[in-house]
């Protein structure tokens, strides 16, 4: 249904480069933005470039970043260097001059763009069904899990009490609140924890911060990790700085740093 859509969400960016150099750009935006997508974590194997070979008629190169879709690659993001056209034409047909004088050549030029655009609405299934999975477990279970990616995830971690009772939910809004200013977290006391454990992993969120018995003797809590499920044991004053570091989108720009 997205790909068939009459109306869909783009996000476009449009970027002035001297006439004569938009080739160097165009190759430089390509890299970059399939940096990004890739800085995602699905897998570089899920990415490829499709660069055309019929141009539309205002532009010298033109490709397209496509996805490994589950029925296939399907296009998520082009980029085209569209020359001259659109501020020539705005200038031909507003009879005023749009030009850029250039300090570092002393002449005026119309300028090129290089135009990046990418669809929301594909992106948004590209990463739902990407980050989606039905995992065995030992014993014959399966969980559903939402892989993702942590500066994505709507909920950054869930606070546990393991029982309803000895203080423990009382830690826990502690916890949230300490936590709430600066991200999405949400308070969880309903069933075992582990069902607690499936509901978080199915909504993808990232950590599960489980108060017990522990937490009332030292101040530390079980932190689970959503992908591994591996369990850690964390300060409860460490807990900010460990979602910040996973949850920021610092982690993902880091990764542009090409």
């Amino acid at each position: 249904f997205i790909f068939r859509m009459r109306e869909f969400e783009q996000m476009e960016m449009q970027f002035f480069v001297r006439p004569g150099e938009e080739m160097m750009w165009w190759n430089r935006w390509k890299e970059t933005r399939m940096a990004w997508h890739r800085a995602l974590g699905f897998g570089d194997d899920k990415y490829r470039f499709h660069d055309h070979e019929k141009l539309a008629h205002y532009a010298n190169a033109a490709t397209d970043v496509e996805f490994a879709f589950p029925f296939g690659f399907k296009e998520v993001e082009g980029i085209h260097s569209r020359t001259d056209f659109d501020l020539g034409n705005h200038q031909k047909f507003s009879g005023r001059k749009i030009q850029y004088f250039d300090s570092e050549t002393g002449e005026s030029y119309v300028p090129y763009v290089v135009e990046t655009s990418i669809g929301v609405d594909r992106m948004f299934l590209q990463v739902m069904s990407a980050a989606y999975c039905e995992e065995p477990l030992e014993g014959g279970d399966t969980r559903v899990v939402l892989r993702l990616p942590a500066a994505l995830a709507p909920v950054k971690a869930a606070v546990l009490p393991l029982v309803k009772k000895d203080g423990m939910p009382e830690v826990a809004r502690k916890i949230v609140d300490e936590l709430k200013y600066d991200y999405n977290v949400v308070y969880d006391e309903k069933d075992s924890v582990g069902k607690r454990y499936r509901r978080q992993d199915a909504v993808g969120t990232p950590f599960c911060i489980t108060v017990d018995g522990q937490t009332l003797e030292d101040g530390t809590v079980t932190v689970r990790h959503r992908d591994t499920m591996l369990q850690e044991r964390v300060a409860i004053d460490r807990l900010h700085a460990m979602v910040d570091e996973e949850c920021s989108f610092r982690k993902l720009f880091r990764k542009l740093d090409l």
